[in-house]
C-alpha cells in the first residue's frame, strides 16, 4: 500500500472513531433522558390545564370556585443553594446513584473533583436533595432551593482547587441570575443537624470571602453579658429542637476543629460576631 493511501485509511479510521465515541457519549443517557422528557412533559400538562386539577377548595360545592386567569405570573425562583458532598467515589457512581428510581435522590448539579459541572436537574424544578430539615422558618428546601453535590466521598477526600473553582463560578451564576441572598449559601448539615455531616471538613471562608455565605472577623467583639445563643443560633436559622445538634451544626460550619455540641467561650465569640452579620 502507498503512504498516500495509508494515510488516507489511517485519517478515515480517525473520523470514524471520533465519530464513534460521539454517537455513544450521546446515547449513553438516551434513557434517562427519555424519562426526564416525559416527566417535563407531564408536568408541563399540569401547568396547562385550565382550571388547575385538584386544586378545588370544596370539592362538595364545586359551582363556588371560577377560574379566571391573571396575566401576572411567573416560574417561582430559588432562594436558598444548599451544598452537599456525595459521599461516593466517583462522579460516575453518583451519576448512577441519581439515575435510580429506587435511590429516589437527585441534585440540580455535581461538580466533579476535576471541575467538570454535570447539570441533572432545570434549575426552576424541584430536586430531591435536602429531605426533612428546616432552616428558618423553611420546613420544605427541596420546593425552595437549588442541591450542589460535590463528588467527594466525605471522610478522606481533600477538596481540589479545580473543584471549588468551578463552584465558586457556579455560584456567582445563581447568585445572579435568582438573586439569592449572601446568607442563603449553606450546607446540608446546616439545614440537617440531627442527620447530615457535609459537606464535611469544607473551605466555607473560601465562600464566604466571594460572596457566598457569611463568616467571622479577623477581630471580633465581646458579645453582651445577656446574648442568648440559642436564640441567636436560632435567628441565624439553625433548629434547636435539638440544641446540642444545632451547636454541633454550626461548629461544623464555621470552627470546625472541634464539633462537641457545646459552646466553648472562643465558639460564643464566633456565634455573636456571625449573629450579627445575619
Amino acid at each position: 500500500m502507498s503512504l498516500i493511501n495509508l494515510n488516507k485509511t489511517y485519517s478515515a479510521f480517525i473520523i470514524a472513531a471520533v465519530f464513534l465515541i460521539s454517537a455513544c457519549s450521546s446515547t449513553k443517557y438516551a434513557a434517562t433522558e427519555k424519562v426526564y422528557k416525559e416527566k417535563a412533559k407531564g408536568f408541563s400538562k399540569i401547568i396547562m390545564a385550565t382550571p388547575p386539577e385538584g386544586q378545588l377548595y370544596d370539592s362538595t360545592n364545586v359551582k363556588n370556585q371560577e377560574w379566571i386567569a391573571s396575566v401576572n405570573f411567573g416560574i417561582r425562583k430559588p432562594n436558598f443553594v444548599i451544598i452537599h458532598h456525595t459521599a461516593q467515589d466517583s462522579l460516575a457512581q453518583t451519576i448512577k446513584t441519581f439515575h435510580s428510581v429506587k435511590a429516589a435522590v437527585s441534585a440540580h448539579y455535581v461538580v466533579s473533583r476535576d471541575g467538570k459541572v454535570v447539570h441533572m436537574v432545570n434549575d426552576y424544578l424541584r430536586a430531591n436533595h435536602a429531605g426533612i430539615g428546616k432552616w428558618g422558618k423553611d420546613t420544605d428546601l427541596n420546593s425552595s432551593s437549588i442541591g450542589i453535590e460535590l463528588d467527594n466521598n466525605g471522610t478522606t477526600d481533600v477538596w481540589p482547587d479545580a473543584q471549588i473553582i468551578s463552584l465558586i463560578k457556579l455560584l456567582a451564576t445563581l447568585k445572579k441570575t435568582y438573586n439569592i441572598p449572601t446568607g442563603n449559601f449553606i450546607g446540608h448539615a446546616d439545614i440537617a443537624p440531627k442527620r447530615k455531616p457535609d459537606p464535611n471538613n469544607f473551605p466555607w471562608k473560601k465562600l464566604a470571602l466571594k460572596g457566598f455565605g457569611y463568616w467571622y472577623d479577623d477581630v471580633m467583639q465581646n458579645p453582651p453579658v445577656n446574648f442568648d445563643t440559642t436564640t441567636a443560633l436560632k435567628l441565624i436559622g439553625y433548629d434547636t429542637s435539638d440544641l446540642g445538634a444545632a451547636i454541633t451544626a454550626f461548629k461544623r460550619h464555621f470552627i470546625q476543629t472541634d464539633i462537641t455540641p457545646k459552646l466553648t467561650p472562643v465558639d460564643v465569640l464566633v456565634l455573636y460576631n456571625v449573629y450579627q452579620k445575619y
